[in-house]
Parts: structure tokens; sequence; C-alpha cells
């Protein structure tokens, strides 16, 4: 299922946030958005998601999900949002409970979520037992276990600290990889964008509007943290965002 984006505007109370985008998201591949602090990132992806209605244009899906699919949009959040008192696997089971499914069927999907994600010896731990790199990877096995058409994922690593951050880009790697997926992922993380992303939307400042789209053929295995290629490319997206960024930063620091 791909995804179109046409003409799309919002605002809120008079505030233009996004004005005139449209995009194509294509299924299978990882679509990065960047921009400056407040140039409606989050906003994009919530118009993308349904929680919100943009002001002009339409947002579009093209084709059907896959057959197996039980939620065609899931979100993946920077927190994680797990239940306290249920274990891993209780809180990825909690999103096929309302399906229909038959128990069968359900502990064989969370048992292959928990494989795929390396959860599997954590599968009885509680939230409260697991660092915040493991409580994103069960946050993202949730997501995975119902199968969506399109993952959208706002800032997922942005709380993490620089070492889990590096593992969870590499499991994301490789969990695409092995099972490619259709994701739109927000980040204000230039390096998550070049290692992440099979195309990176550059967003203006506010109201945002696409100033650039930069594609990235290198294949996503191949990425690494010390790749002269992907510093150049993160080093580009800087230069075109700079400017803007500190332009951005005096308006927050003057409102």
């Amino acid at each position: 299922m791909d995804i179109r984006l046409s003409g799309i505007s919002h605002s809120y109370d008079g505030f233009d946030v996004l004005r005139n985008i449209t995009l194509d998201i294509p299924s299978g591949k990882i679509i990065c958005i960047v921009g400056p602090t407040g140039c409606g990132k989050s906003t994009m992806l919530r118009l993308i998601g349904g929680l919100e209605r943009p002001t002009k244009g339409s947002v579009l899906q093209l084709g059907h999900a896959p057959e197996d699919c039980l939620n065609p949009l899931t979100f993946v959040f920077q927190d994680f949002a797990l239940l306290p008192w249920r274990s891993v696997a209780g809180n990825i089971s909690l999103v096929l409970e309302d399906h229909g499914l038959k128990s069968a069927e359900i502990k064989e999907t969370v048992n292959n979520v928990l494989a795929r994600t390396r959860l599997t010896d954590f599968s009885r731990a509680l939230p409260k037992q697991l660092s915040g790199g493991m409580k994103q990877r069960v946050a993202i096995a949730r997501a995975l276990a119902v199968k969506p058409a399109v993952m959208l994922m706002d800032e997922p690593l942005s709380s993490l600290d620089s070492q889990t951050r590096e593992l969870l880009m590499d499991d994301l790697v490789k969990l695409w990889t092995q099972h490619p997926f259709t994701a739109v992922y927000v980040t204000h993380n230039l390096d998550e964008a070049v290692r992440m992303g099979h195309s990176i939307i550059v967003l203006s400042r506010c109201p945002g509007q696409i100033r650039e789209i930069v594609h990235l053929e290198k294949p996503l295995a191949e990425r690494c943290h010390d790749d002269g290629e992907l510093h150049f490319r993160q080093k580009y997206l800087w230069n075109l965002m700079r400017e803007e960024a500190l332009a951005a930063d005096a308006e927050l620091v003057n409102v």
C-alpha cells in the first residue's frame, strides 16, 4: 500500500504549520522526515496516520494492505507506551486481542515478533526490568505484531543514549533487510536519517514546506556509522537546514 499526500496544508487557530505538501510514500521503503524544530514533522505524521485531518489537501491510501494486515497504519512513539503491569509478551499480545484471533494464533504471532526483535529470553519480564533500548524494542515488536502496511515512527530513538541508539538502528536495518516494511520515520537526528532512509524529506521552517528530497541508493545493510559517503550526505543535509534551524531556534526563544 502506497501513501500519497496531495497538496496538504494544515493550521492551528489560523497559524500555518504545513503548507502545500505533495509527496508519494512507496511501499517497502523507509522515508525519513527532517527539518528545523517546529517545522511540522510530527504534524505530518499525525495527518498520515489519520489522527488529524489536513486543513487543505488530502492523504490517500493507494492499493490494498496485505491480506494478513491487522492494522494498516501503526505508530511507534518515543515514550514506549508500555503497560507496566504486563510482561513483554503481554504488552505485545495486547494489540492482537481485539481482532478475533484464536489464542494459538496470538501465541504464534507473539513468539514470531519476539524472535525477530531478539526478545524471546525476556518475554516474561516487566517493563520496569528493561533498559530504555529494550523497552523501545518491545514497542517495535508490538507494532510489527499487527503486520502494518505502514509504520509511522515519531522520534523513536530520541530518548536513548548514543550507544543504545546505534544498536537500535542496527536492529531496525536488520528487521527491514529480513522482512522489508514501509515506514515514515520522523527524526531530528541526521545520522539516523542517513542510516535509515531510502529517501529523506527536508522541510523548511514553519510553515513546513518541502525544500528538497534526498535519495540514498546505498543498501541499508551496507551503511555504517563511519561511512564517509553517509557523512558527506549528513553534512549536506545540515547545510540545507542550518540557517533555518538557527532562525527557528531564535523564534522559539523569543516566544
